[in-house]
């Protein structure tokens, strides 16, 4: 029987059609993809650490700058002052610090040094005094016995208490060089303190000259200035937010659903897709998975102990890194829409 030529074109159009649905589908069994994804990269706010003036700006609106470029400087005329003034109580305290290490070892020898010698001289006193006592004592038996005049007997009495008072002197000095350790231990204490003024100086002059360092702002990473708001001769605060730097290391993060993850895998290759540029692909590879779904981390998370929880399809941030850095002719940056597909059949997984 002969086909009619229409219904032959008929048949013939609904198998390539079913052979090329079988073959699209085939090559794309293993592909998960979503339009829920943004690039993502590393921003860092640029604040001073110190207020001021703003002396020199060196950037401008979306400049590339790099690690360890002066951004901008902050007028460090009062920070010069402060720095100077710091030298100048640490050279002070230094001086009075050593001025009583000094004392302190003139007084450790010292004071043992006079308390022996006091003690020697009561001794000797004492000794002196005894004879004059004695002298006195024979003086006044000899008198009694007039063997003796009164004048020699008189001069025997005054040459006791001449020495008898030289005795009580000595040794209320005596009395006086006991207390040797109570001097050394003060003039320790002194030395100890003066140290420690030191010290606080030293610390004093180390925040000053760190505080003149950080009238220089410094880019911490390569990037690009973003959303600059300070300009030449504007007062800014210690923490003010002056600008933002949008780093060179950017990503995707793609929310897929739950649904997705079941092959998912880290390593698996990814094409990706950008809105802004719809010519280009780029190559990337999925690094991890969130241990979480997005609105597990928000800040009032959905209590679903509740009686009337509806099952959402949950979705889960996926982090996907590029193979190589992209074109910077491209302009990307953080929060640009994407559109990744993850390769999840077993040729793309990682071992």
């Amino acid at each position: 029987m002969k086909l009619n030529p229409k219904l032959m074109k008929v048949i013939l159009a609904i198998l390539i059609a079913a052979v090329g649905a079988g073959v699209y589908y085939y090559s794309q069994r293993g592909d998960v993809s979503t339009d829920n994804a943004t690039i993502d990269g590393r921003t860092v706010v640029i604040s001073p650490k110190v207020q001021g003036y703003v002396k020199a700006l060196h950037i401008k609106d979306n400049q590339t700058v790099k690690a360890g470029d002066v951004l901008l400087e902050i007028d460090p005329t009062d920070y010069i002052i402060r720095r100077d003034r710091a030298k100048a109580a640490l050279a002070a305290a230094t001086a009075a610090a050593n001025a009583s290490q000094s004392n302190l070892a003139t007084t450790t020898v010292s004071a043992p040094s006079s308390l022996a010698a006091a003690e020697a001289q009561v001794a000797s006193s004492r000794a002196i005094w005894e004879k004059s006592l004695a002298d006195r004592q024979r003086m006044e038996s000899l008198y009694s016995a007039g063997a003796c005049s009164l004048q020699q007997l008189d001069q025997a009495i005054a040459t006791e208490k001449s020495e008898r008072s030289t005795l009580d002197k000595l040794q209320a000095e005596l009395r006086s060089a006991n207390t040797a350790p109570s001097v050394i231990a003060a003039a320790k204490g002194t030395s100890e303190q003066l140290n420690a003024q030191v010290q606080q100086a030293e610390v004093d002059l180390a925040q000053a000259e760190n505080d003149l360092a950080n009238t220089r702002i410094i880019a911490p990473i390569d990037g690009r200035i973003t959303k600059r708001s300070v300009e030449t001769g504007s007062y800014v605060q210690a923490g003010q937010q002056l600008t933002s730097l949008v780093g060179t290391e950017l990503w995707v993060v793609a929310n897929f659903k739950e649904t997705q993850l079941e092959h998912m895998r880290p390593g698996q290759p990814v094409d990706i897709r950008i809105d802004a540029f719809p010519s280009v692909k780029l190559q990337g590879k999925v690094e991890s998975l969130q241990s979480g779904t997005g609105s597990h981390f928000t800040l009032f998370p959905p209590e679903n102990a509740t009686g009337n929880f509806v099952k959402i399809v949950q979705r889960v941030p996926v982090k996907i890194v590029f193979d190589s850095a992209p074109d910077e002719t491209l302009h990307l940056g953080p929060g640009m829409s994407v559109i990744p597909t993850v390769h999840t059949d077993n040729k793309g997984l990682a071992l």
